[in-house]
């Protein structure tokens, strides 16, 4: 029940952390499984939080292992239909726990549901390839024998993957049957064939957005809102942003924690505010609708003052 909650407040968030998230093939995403997506991996977590806020169906994830470390990391990242998987680095006494990975990837395909696994095997905050890891291949090769079972590469791009309010562009493939990547009788060979066909095809999904080329009466229209947003946020952002920066100084994870962050922070941000305001002499109303602004400008800041 949690998942579909979750989505909710997402893709609202969404709304207001990125300025456009593009799909120009939507259609792939509405499929049912059992579905393999496989995808680029340019920006940590965020990028399982984009694309499975897209699709329209429940996506699971295989996420890096030493995030459910923690306890209550673990019971909530698998809540959220998170699947870890270990590498070496993460020790190399947790890679016997991968068969309980792939072992559940198996259960969701079979119940005709969807996987998502970023086949690069690591993210390194940029949009050209890394080479290829196993991971992909051997569920593939695992599940060949299902019906229906195919395979749908994605490329996922960002215009910043540093900064506030970034436009984000997801390409799609047509699904491919598993049958078409495994020709060969050979597992080995049919890991090299599938990472060197999916390669090509995600090579050329790998599109950097540009500008979100709004209408110049649209960009007026959203300027006036869009300054009151700014100043009514700048106080909050600036404090998230610093905080968030000197956290994940060195590592990859900026994008993904400042996200998250505004995700649990804003709406207690909103609740204070709702709080202080039953202690003015303002009407309901009034008091709703100054919380009502708040998102409301945000969204316009995000599309209406660029970088």
């Amino acid at each position: 029940m949690l998942y579909p909650v979750v989505k909710i407040f997402i893709r609202l968030a969404l709304r207001i952390f990125c300025r456009e998230i593009s799909v120009p093939r939507p259609d792939p995403l509405r499929l049912y499984g059992p579905l393999l997506v496989i995808a680029n991996h340019p920006n940590s977590f965020l990028d399982a939080i984009i694309i499975g806020s897209q699709f329209r169906h429940p996506v699971h994830f295989l996420a890096r292992g030493d995030a459910f470390n923690r306890p209550w990391h673990g019971l909530l990242l698998r809540l959220l239909h998170m699947v870890p998987v270990y590498r070496i680095s993460e020790g190399r006494e947790n890679l016997a726990l991968n068969d309980h990975a792939f072992e559940q990837c198996k259960k969701i395909l079979s119940a005709n549901g969807i996987v998502l696994i970023f086949i690069e095997g690591i993210c390194v905050n940029r949009h050209d390839l890394q080479p290829f890891k196993k991971g992909a291949a051997r569920i593939a090769i695992e599940n060949r024998s299902l019906p229906n079972f195919r395979i749908l590469p994605l490329g996922i791009a960002y215009d910043s993957l540093q900064e506030f309010g970034k436009t984000v562009r997801l390409d799609v493939a047509e699904p491919v049957a598993a049958v078409t990547m495994l020709p060969f009788a050979d597992d080995a060979k049919n890991r090299q064939y599938f990472n060197d066909y999916a390669h090509k095809i995600i090579s050329s999904l790998v599109r950097i957005p540009g500008g979100i080329g709004k209408p110049v009466i649209a960009q007026y229209l959203l300027l006036i809102p869009g300054i009151i947003g700014y100043i009514l946020h700048i106080p909050l952002y600036r404090l998230l942003n610093k905080l968030v920066r000197e956290a994940t100084r060195g590592t990859v994870f900026y994008d993904s924690v400042l996200f998250g962050t505004l995700l649990l922070v804003y709406p207690l941000y909103l609740m204070m505010l709702a709080l202080v305001l039953s202690f003015t002499s303002l009407s309901a109303i009034a008091a709703f609708t100054i919380i009502l602004i708040h998102p409301f400008s945000a969204c316009c800041a995000v599309r209406a003052i660029h970088r």
